[in-house]
């Protein structure tokens, strides 16, 4: 017996989804572009909700996970929803390491620079140290939320407040120093895009100003920071390209990576997040860096 010929066999359109989550269920603005480039190329480009119970994804050739933040407080159902998700990008279980900053321990216990990061259990306790600035935040998070910005010894007990905070709710928390250049050399994203090969290599960066405000204000709104194009130095490159060589499985399954980059107190650029789920990719900001994407989405088509 002939088995039933898959639905999207028949058609003479591919289709994309494009996810992303009910708080912009048109995208956010800077995914536009690519919606709008490969429509013009013939494909059916849909911004979709992930948690959207109606939609078969089975029925797209291609699921590219662009702006669904509002997972933080449901990660486990959005693991699961990736895991079930055929033709899948990036990838579910990339996602899943992904998405919980302690990663920030693996790739540092690896050798990398990163910025230096306690983690906090839930069945742990923290002693705030003597001096300094410090930045408190969960390790499951999005555009900043919940974190915030202390100066020690002054603050020492709203810092401790924000840890027993997040803890007491069951999430881990993160401290690290607050890297005084951000405010004034700002933080380098370098975004890494599918070359010919199909393998990730350096795209464009941009500058972004800083997020953080002081304690208990948490940060600014996503997309209200400076955002400038930036050429990176030869150490932020590098520092880019060690990274990327450390991500489990390799490069070339990936669709996108973003790596985030502060110098710290030497100079040298320190690792801030590695992001592979759903980082702004800020298309606009370089010439190309549409086009690039678009021929990644249909070469992986």
């Amino acid at each position: 017996m002939t088995p039933p010929t898959p639905p999207h066999a028949t058609r003479e359109r591919s289709r994309v989804a494009l996810v992303t989550c009910d708080l912009m269920p048109e995208l956010w603005a800077d995914d536009l572009p690519l919606r709008d480039a490969l429509r013009a190329r013939g494909i059916e480009a849909e911004a979709v909700s992930w948690d959207d119970a109606t939609t078969d994804w089975a029925s797209y050739d291609l699921v590219v996970i662009r702006s669904p933040w509002d997972y933080v407080p449901r990660r486990e159902e959005f693991i699961a929803w990736a895991h079930r998700v055929p033709r899948l990008l990036n990838p579910a279980d990339v996602l899943e390491w992904n998405t919980d900053k302690r990663y920030l321990g693996e790739l540092a216990r690896s050798g990398l620079p990163v910025t230096p990061t306690e983690f906090v259990s839930p069945s742990e306790t923290w002693t705030p140290p003597r001096t300094g600035e410090w930045v408190v935040k969960p390790t499951v998070s999005a555009g900043s939320q919940d974190t915030g910005r202390y100066v020690l010894p002054e603050q020492a007990g709203l810092a401790a407040a924000h840890v027993t905070r997040l803890t007491s709710a069951g999430r881990t928390a993160m401290i690290q120093p607050y890297l005084a250049a951000v405010a004034t050399l700002g933080e380098t994203a370098l975004i890494y895009l599918p070359d010919d090969t199909g393998d990730l290599s350096y795209s464009h960066a941009i500058r972004k100003g800083p997020m953080l405000r002081g304690p208990g204000e948490g940060a600014h709104d996503p997309g209200s920071e400076q955002i400038d194009p930036r050429e990176p130095t030869e150490a932020e490159r590098r520092a880019g390209d060690r990274v990327l060589e450390a991500i489990p499985g390799g490069t070339k399954r990936l669709l996108y990576a973003r790596v985030d980059l502060i110098p710290g107190p030497d100079g040298d650029p320190l690792l801030v997040e590695l992001e592979l789920a759903e980082p702004s990719l800020f298309l606009r900001s370089a010439e190309g860096a549409t086009r690039r994407l678009t021929e990644a989405v249909l070469s992986r088509l």
